[in-house]
């Protein structure tokens, strides 16, 4: 399995207008959730979310994700895509 680790981002906000904001800005939404924890938005950068998922294990692999100098080790459990650029738009990690 590949090491993966992102430097992601705090997001202040949920929801779509949050989610659209954080786009504009150039990074992909991002949400952490699972083990009875409090729900993380994320935002990451999307060159290296893109060199994670040409990955041929991306979805096995346990994936490490700072977040103001915390780590948190999840899985990932779904990437949105844009349905014309196939560019990825939101992505779902479960806590390990």
């Amino acid at each position: 399995m590949s090491d993966i680790t992102f430097n992601a981002n705090l997001r202040e906000k949920a929801g779509k207008g949050a989610a659209r904001a954080c786009r504009r800005e150039g990074r992909v939404p991002a949400v952490v959730y699972g083990g009875n924890k409090e729900t993380l938005n994320i935002s990451l950068h999307p060159v290296e979310l893109e060199k994670a998922l040409d990955l041929a294990d991306f979805y096995k692999s346990v994936i490490t994700v700072s977040i103001d100098g915390k780590s948190e080790k999840v899985v990932c459990k779904d990437v949105q895509f844009h349905p014309v650029s196939d560019a990825p738009i939101h992505v779902d990690f479960l806590r390990k």
